[in-house]
């Protein structure tokens, strides 16, 4: 496994992302403890999880699963890099949600409890709150900081001028701010380049996207089609996806079989190939999808390869930040 830093922080985090989202709803807590394990094996140390997964409310069904596996000991806990979420509606009167101090502070302690951990390494806000001002909300993160129940912070689902706001709010107060972003990212969905891609570089902010494969669309939606093996992919975005791009994906699968690589190995490889990337998130719902993400962390794509992939999902606009990308 590779590693690198989190964004311009000296922490070092493999260059895969665990995501654990489908723990509990659609993978069993015994069988989410062996993919856990065999990450740990592959040297994957960076995992990702939120209040809200499990999508029972407030019961943070997931992170208890995380939980019992730290739980079990043996320098699990030690060993894992461990981010979390706060934002998520997490009962039903108004301060259950959010990002005011009063819910991250809350937040915070219900989530250290459900993990059965002292500390989080990185907590994330999973969406802007545009009703808390910055400074709030860095009142709260600084007292957790001080107290030594969370390391580093991040954001999820930020604009561009969101990653210059909190960083310019958190740089008066003297603290470090947000240090990764975390959102949606992949050769179909590339809108982070226009402005949130350049923040993220000029603030030292690692950018962790999600759904790298766009819901599985990326994964070979075509041959599990033929075979009858993509239940994911008959779903959701990638159905809807596979609908407006069937000739694309089709010239896609084509060009990782010329490579000898898996359509999903391709398409984590371009990822780790583009600037401010820290590392992508998976979310395997079994050993073997855990097994076949691992090579995209050691496979470089040459020239060739990153100029035909551009050809087939081009960037938005003229390519490349703004304002360049849509004027002269």
């Amino acid at each position: 496994m590779e590693y690198t830093n989190l964004g311009r922080t000296g922490l070092s985090v493999s260059r895969l992302c665990l995501g654990t989202m489908n723990f509990g709803p659609r993978t069993s807590e015994a069988d989410s403890h062996q993919i856990m394990d065999r990450a740990h094996e592959h040297g994957i140390n960076f995992f990702d999880t939120a209040d809200v997964y499990g999508w029972q409310r407030g019961e943070g069904v997931t992170e208890q699963i995380l939980g019992r596996w730290f739980a079990q000991g043996d320098g699990r806990r030690e060993r894992t890099v461990l981010a979390t979420k706060v934002y998520g509606e997490m009962g039903d009167w108004p301060n259950e949600r959010g990002l005011s101090a009063r819910h991250i502070i809350a937040a915070c302690e219900s989530s250290l409890r459900r993990l059965k951990t002292d500390w989080i390494d990185l907590y994330q806000m999973h969406h802007v709150d545009r009703n808390t001002p910055f400074d709030e909300i860095w009142q709260a993160m600084e007292i957790l900081v001080a107290q030594g129940k969370v390391r580093y912070v991040g954001s999820s689902n930020f604009a561009g001028w969101h990653l210059v706001a909190a960083n310019e709010a958190a740089r008066r107060r003297n603290f470090l701010g947000l240090v990764s972003e975390q959102c949606i990212y992949n050769l179909l969905t590339r809108w982070v380049e226009l402005e949130v891609a350049p923040a993220a570089q000029e603030y030292g902010i690692g950018l962790i996207p999600w759904s790298p494969l766009h819901g599985g669309l990326l994964s070979g939606a075509l041959r599990k089609e033929r075979d009858g093996t993509g239940a994911r992919s008959a779903e959701g975005r990638s159905r809807d996806g596979l609908a407006e791009h069937r000739d694309t994906i089709e010239a896609y699968e084509k060009l990782a079989a010329e490579l000898g690589q898996d359509p999903s190995t391709v398409a984590l490889a371009w990822l780790l190939s583009r600037p401010a990337v820290t590392a992508p998130i998976i979310g395997p719902r079994t050993l073997d999808q855990l097994d076949s993400a691992v090579p995209a962390a050691t496979l470089t794509l040459d020239e060739a390869t990153l100029t035909r992939l551009d050809e087939l999902f081009p960037a938005p606009g003229n390519g490349g930040p703004g304002p360049e990308a849509w004027a002269w």
